[in-house]
């Protein structure tokens, strides 16, 4: 099922504690989230693993002015700028936050933590070298806005092709889900954000829920191996054209800075 990406989170108000506009408590709580805890491993200047409230500071005290989001896939390092070793361990995490300023990077490594029925995640972020570097294939927002339009009705047109059913139990629980994360939507950005950023991510969770539906979910009329290959095939554009639009809409934080808008 798609979800946002903890590196969305994070990159969101780690550029809202940045601008001054919430309190550190504020932007760990939503940073976390559902999981446990959250620490960082390998920065600068300390031995051990710290929690985010000090990671944060210590990145603005090193020089870091913003924060950026890769959502890499395999054949595709969408927001990333390099090393090689840095980049194969966010393409297996699925994603990365990349600081503005600093030549420093962040990959999420996930622990399941606890007894059977109180399980819950704790997650450690390692602080790596990157290089500086302009990202890879990150469109702008109006670009964004634009290639999700398209893709919103290439995926509609997909589904209605492949017979994927848009009504039954898992579909409209899937629909609920979705209107519960949109209604979400502003805060998952954190003030300081554009409002052009919140719609392109608003349809970049749409577009991906829809991809979602049709991937993993099965239901409809396409149910042998070949349809459901046939299925994903068909709709892996537009599941890219989703992730560069989440990653427009996360980093437009830093391009409107890189502009001199903010």
């Amino acid at each position: 099922m798609f979800s946002e990406p903890r590196s969305g989170r994070l990159a969101a108000w780690g550029n809202a504690l940045l601008a001054g506009l919430v309190s550190p408590d504020d932007a760990v709580l939503a940073v976390v989230g559902e999981d446990a805890v959250h620490r960082v491993e390998g920065l600068p200047g300390e031995s051990a693993p710290v929690g985010l409230t000090l990671a944060l500071g210590r990145l603005r005290a090193l020089g870091v002015r913003g924060l950026r989001v890769a959502l890499p896939a395999p054949g595709h390092p969408l927001g990333l700028s390099g090393p090689p070793e840095f980049n194969a361990r966010a393409l297996e995490a699925e994603e990365a936050v990349l600081c503005h300023g600093v030549a420093l990077g962040l990959v999420p490594e996930v622990y399941e933590a606890g007894p059977a029925g109180d399980v819950h995640a704790e997650v450690v972020w390692h602080c790596l070298p990157v290089r500086e570097a302009p990202p890879a294939d990150v469109p702008s927002l109006g670009e964004a806005e634009r290639e999700l339009a398209e893709a919103l009705r290439e995926a509609t047109a997909v589904l209605s092709k492949l017979d994927v059913a848009g009504s039954g139990p898992v579909a409209e629980a899937a629909i609920d889900a979705y209107r519960a994360r949109a209604e979400r939507g502003r805060e998952v950005l954190a003030p300081g954000y554009p409002p052009r950023a919140v719609r392109v991510l608003e349809l970049a969770r749409r577009v991906g829920l829809l991809v979602s539906m049709a991937v993993d979910r099965g239901h409809g009329g396409a149910v042998s191996s070949s349809e459901m290959a046939a299925r994903a095939e068909a709709l892996r554009p537009v599941e890219r054209t989703a992730r560069r639009a989440q990653v427009a809409a996360y980093n437009s934080y830093v391009e409107e800075q890189e502009r001199g808008v903010r």
